[in-house]
């Protein structure tokens, strides 16, 4: 550690010596100071004097510095950093970097205070601030500095180059950008290239004003020998929908009528209005002339140009509907009617000429008639509004847009589904309800007929007029019991006992048996998992299944599982139920000297040891040595005994007695064994002789 702080020593000397005179150089505002102490991570940086002319220094605090040459500066910082740290003889304190700190304030794109380098320029300052705004008024710029404050022409310096017209900035200096006049007392996007396009007068009393149907209106200067021509090309020209046959000019109070084509047909100079200072010249806008005649064809509704066609001989509908732009993007291309003179409607689907699907030609057109090509229906407007009940399909339930949508011949049920956005996460898509014409019923399996590859003639017969509904999906039934009654029998499984979430839910071939187990949340820690029932009622008899779910998940058997399906019932019985409703083929009797004698459930997995913890164990005056058990499920009853003193001290599993349900267990009381009834005499024995002898005694 030693030759590193040597290391920065050395460079933080050599760089000091590099950098500043300390005879000569003195700290400004704004100028950054580096201290250097090897070993402090909070100091070793730069920091930079602030307005006031002091820097912050870490558990320091606050050092004026401005105005310090470099000695008088190392000399104050090493002051103060010796009252907290120990040793600072490797420490050194310089000027690293000379700045300025100035206020840039005005028109440009990002006022406020910018540190700059000390030899900046007024253009750097500008550059820092973003550079300056649209309608920044350049010839008046201000340049402030404590009380004085001193304009410049920044213009000027733009022209020539000069760098002499611009005034040099010191720390502290704020400079200042007006906006020009031409911009009004609002703020607002303000466009050089308009504004100088709006004209070049600064006179407004001698200016020539032009206004109306031309590209560029404004005020001109006035110069001799200038004619209207020439005003209107200053103005960037008359646009295509000027009146050029009735200029108005204003000369000296007189008003006059100009016709321009007139003038640009002859060429005769003497047509042009003598133009004087103060002129107005005003070009109207061209009016449209109503077109009507024994010849005119009208189209209306949603083409890109709507309005009235000369109907020469020979045109057709195509040659008119093409001449106005064609049908645009919102038009309802299947809708067209051509409004015949004598009052006569013609529909025609231009959609299904188009694709080869419809056998009707174009209408005649003849002079007079009137072509209407509605506009399609909106989404968000009611759409029996605009669409004849003949012309709808009705698609009702759980899709997206449900509604009455406009039927084409062309169209199946797949694309009716797709109009209104298909089925929602919650639909029934396995019955489809459809009614045609003809008033029947019919279901459709969505979900099959894609499974089997989309066959298109298993899809039902839609036509106009024909009602589609799709039902939800039941929710949790045991929140909504009024959703999931109207679940279908035949499409559900019934789950009941011990299961988180009972009811009916919907079930589908291709689900299992632990699908709707899941669907249930589950067995419930009560649950007797391996006693499950499943009531199978599509058979034409009676059939229950008994499943063992622990075996199945110790064995991973699927053939332990029973096949259910729609209609079927699923009981999940309660663990530790009243022994009552226990046949005694499916429990152990364990009798005596047990702490909680009584009938328990026994499975295979089980034995004698098993039991006895049901039981609570033998109590205080078990006889041990001597337990009975009897087996009484086999074909011969017979009994043998067990002791459990002796296991306990070898514990050889294979003297453990095979236990079977319905199998009896004894423990025996000590206090009825033999040897106990003899103990129990002889202390009678010694106690009477005993009594003898000090009764002789005495």
């Amino acid at each position: 550690m030693r030759w590193i702080n040597l290391l920065f020593l050395m460079l933080s000397l050599l760089s000091s010596h590099v950098i500043a005179n300390p005879t000569t150089e003195k700290v400004q505002i704004g100028d950054m100071v580096q201290i250097n102490l090897p070993g402090e991570v909070s100091l070793n940086r730069g920091f930079q004097v602030d307005k006031r002319g002091r820097i912050e220094i870490p558990e320091i605090g606050t050092l004026y510095v401005a105005g310090y040459t470099e000695k008088q500066l190392s000399e104050t910082v090493l002051t103060a950093l010796s009252e907290v740290y120990r040793d600072v003889s490797s420490a050194s304190v310089y000027i690293s970097e000379q700045q300025i700190l100035i206020s840039v304030q005005g028109y440009v794109t990002s006022p406020g205070e910018y540190t700059l380098p000390k030899n900046a320029n007024i253009q750097m300052a500008l550059h820092a601030a973003g550079g300056l705004r649209s309608g920044a008024q350049l010839d008046n710029m201000l340049l402030k500095r404590g009380q004085e404050k001193q304009t410049f022409n920044y213009k000027a310096f733009l022209d020539s180059g000069d760098e002499s017209l611009l005034p040099t900035m010191r720390s502290l200096d704020s400079l200042f950008v007006p906006a020009s006049p031409l911009v009004g007392n609002i703020e607002q996007q303000f466009d050089a290239a308009k504004q100088a396009n709006a004209g070049d007068s600064a006179d407004s009393r001698t200016a020539i004003k032009v206004f109306g149907e031309v590209n560029a209106p404004g005020s001109f200067s006035y110069k001799s020998n200038t004619d209207l021509v020439d005003v209107l090309m200053r103005a960037g020209g008359v646009t295509r929908y000027a009146s050029v046959e009735q200029i108005r000019v204003i000369t000296n109070n007189s008003p006059q009528m100009f016709n321009l084509k007139s003038y640009l047909d002859s060429g005769d100079k003497s047509l042009l209005p003598k133009l004087s200072q103060g002129t107005t010249i005003f070009v109207p806008k061209q009016e449209e002339e109503i077109k009507a005649g024994a010849n005119v064809v009208y189209i209306m509704g949603e083409v890109a140009h709507p309005g009235a066609y000369e109907g020469k001989s020979g045109a057709s509908f195509m040659d008119i509907l093409a001449n106005a732009g064609g049908p645009t993007r919102f038009a309802e291309s299947r809708q067209i009617r051509l409004i015949k003179a004598n009052g006569r409607v013609i529909k025609f689907d231009l959609t299904a000429y188009t694709e080869g699907l419809s056998n009707q030609s174009p209408p005649n057109i003849a002079p007079g008639d009137a072509i209407f090509v509605p506009e399609k229906t909106d989404m968000n407007e009611k759409s029996w509004l605009k669409i004849a009940p003949d012309r709808a399909v009705s698609v009702i339930g759980e899709v997206v847009r449900p509604g009455r949508i406009e039927w084409s011949n062309e169209m199946d049920l797949m694309d009716l589904l797709a109009h209104v956005g298909g089925p929602t996460l919650r639909a029934d898509t396995t019955k489809i309800e459809v009614v045609n014409g003809d008033g029947k019923l019919h279901t459709f399996n969505l979900d099959e007929f894609i499974i089997n590859g989309a066959p298109s003639y298993d899809l039902p017969y839609i036509s106009a007029g024909s009602i589609v509904r799709i039902h939800d999906l039941p929710q949790d039934p045991s929140d909504n019991k009024s959703q999931w009654v109207r679940q279908s029998s035949d499409a559900s499984i019934y789950v009941f006992g011990q299961v988180n979430s009972p009811g009916r839910y919907r079930f589908t071939k291709e689900m299992h048996f632990l699908d709707i187990l899941s669907a249930a949340d589950g067995p419930t820690k009560d649950a007797d998992i391996h006693n499950i029932r499943v009531t199978h009622r599509d058979k034409t008899y009676s059939k229950v299944s008994q499943l063992n779910l622990s075996l199945y998940f110790e064995t991973g058997d699927e053939s332990l599982l029973p096949n259910v399906t729609m209609g079927d019932t699923i009981y999940i019985p309660e663990k530790d139920k009243n022994w009552l409703d226990k046949s005694k083929e499916s429990t152990i009797r364990i009798l005596g000297a047990v702490n909680k004698p009584g009938r328990y459930v026994f499975n295979d997995n089980m034995t004698i040891l098993d039991i006895l913890a049901e039981a609570g164990g033998p109590s205080d005056s078990a006889y041990l040595e001597k337990i009975s058990v009897v087996n009484m499920s086999c074909c011969q009853e017979q009994a043998r005994t067990f002791n459990l003193i002796n296991f306990s001290k070898t514990a050889n599993i294979y003297e453990l007695p095979v236990i079977r349900a319905g199998d009896t267990i004894f423990v025996p009381d000590r206090r009825d064994s033999f040897l106990e009834k003899a103990r129990v005499g002889l202390e009678d024995i010694l106690r009477l002789t005993t009594t003898i002898v000090l009764i002789g005694a005495l």
